[in-house]
């Protein structure tokens, strides 16, 4: 057996040297046919390349598909690094969106805390909003003015659209602003085109009652709230809202004032007016002429003593 082996190895090694010699003697003949530049090597060579070159499609093949393939991977890759760029500028846009309506919002409410026409007597003190209560049975939030900015209690707190509510509690800094959601506000108002009385009743809700209408019938939803004055606290003419109905019936007002947004608050300076105890202020006494030694005139009404008649 070892015999027969080494004999196949004899015969394998100059088999396998000689097909190497001519496989080399014919590439480098190949190489040199294609490198030689004459017009009948020429010939030669389009005559062979027309006859392989077309019978070679079916190995062409797979290798024209691998290369479509990596193409394709290739451009998929482009498309999806694409895809993820547009992905993060879409979030920077939607935070730039929301970051622009905010400051929109805000500017609007700006705005209108300087353009919104007003009794002319009355100013105001701009002053932002610190935080809210956080309970669900009392509606209020807290100013960052007070006393030293000359803030009383009663005064009226609008946004820039509506009344908010009134201030019910001062600090030196601070103030507490009650809201006209809280169950505790009550707010004497006219509603219009009618004329008609009524009395806004907080009740925790976004949409306080309206009570207490001197004529119901002449209501319709739509129609405007002001506040009254009467009661002296609130200023008469103060915007609340729109009249509207619930599913019961009953007679809501829409706040005009954005309670989602509290951010910015006007507190309206009101000094009240001069209150008439004595009716016989309204009319000045007239001057009377001065005398010297005599009798002092008589007074109407007067007792029969002080007249000297006793």
């Amino acid at each position: 057996m070892s015999k027969d082996r080494a004999q196949n190895q004899d015969y394998t090694t100059p088999l396998k040297r000689l097909l190497l010699g001519v496989l080399l003697v014919c590439l480098l003949g190949i190489f040199l046919v294609w490198r030689i530049d004459s017009p009948r090597v020429e010939r030669f060579r389009a005559q062979v390349v027309d006859r392989v070159v077309p019978s070679f499609d079916w190995a062409m093949a797979p290798v024209t598909g691998a290369v479509n393939i990596v193409r394709d991977f290739q451009s998929y890759h482009r498309i999806y690094q694409q895809n993820q760029e547009l992905r993060r500028e879409l979030r920077q846009m939607k935070s730039w969106k929301e970051a622009a309506l905010q400051l929109e919002q805000e500017n609007a409410r700006l705005r209108d805390l300087n353009n919104v026409q007003l009794d002319p007597r009355l100013t105001y003190v701009t002053g932002v909003v610190l935080a809210d209560s956080g309970s669900p049975f009392r509606q209020s939030v807290l100013l960052n003015v007070g006393s030293r900015d000359g803030i009383m209690d009663g005064w009226a707190a609008m946004d820039g659209l509506g009344l908010v509510g009134r201030i019910s509690g001062v600090g030196d800094t601070t103030a507490r602003v009650l809201l006209l959601t809280d169950t505790s506000s009550r707010v004497p108002v006219t509603v219009q085109p009618s004329g008609q009385r009524a009395l806004v009743i907080g009740d925790n809700t976004p949409a306080p009652q309206l009570d207490f209408i001197e004529a119901p019938d002449q209501i319709r939803p739509g129609d405007r709230v002001m506040t009254s004055g009467d009661g002296g606290v609130l200023p008469p003419g103060l915007l609340l809202g729109q009249v509207a109905e619930d599913p019961g019936g009953r007679m809501r007002v829409r706040l005009a004032a954005d309670y989602e947004r509290l951010e910015f608050l006007r507190v309206l300076r009101d000094y009240g007016h001069e209150r008439i105890s004595d009716p016989g202020r309204l009319i000045a006494p007239a001057s009377l002429p001065e005398t010297s030694g005599g009798p002092d005139p008589e007074v109407p009404g007067a007792p029969a003593e002080e007249r000297g008649d006793g």
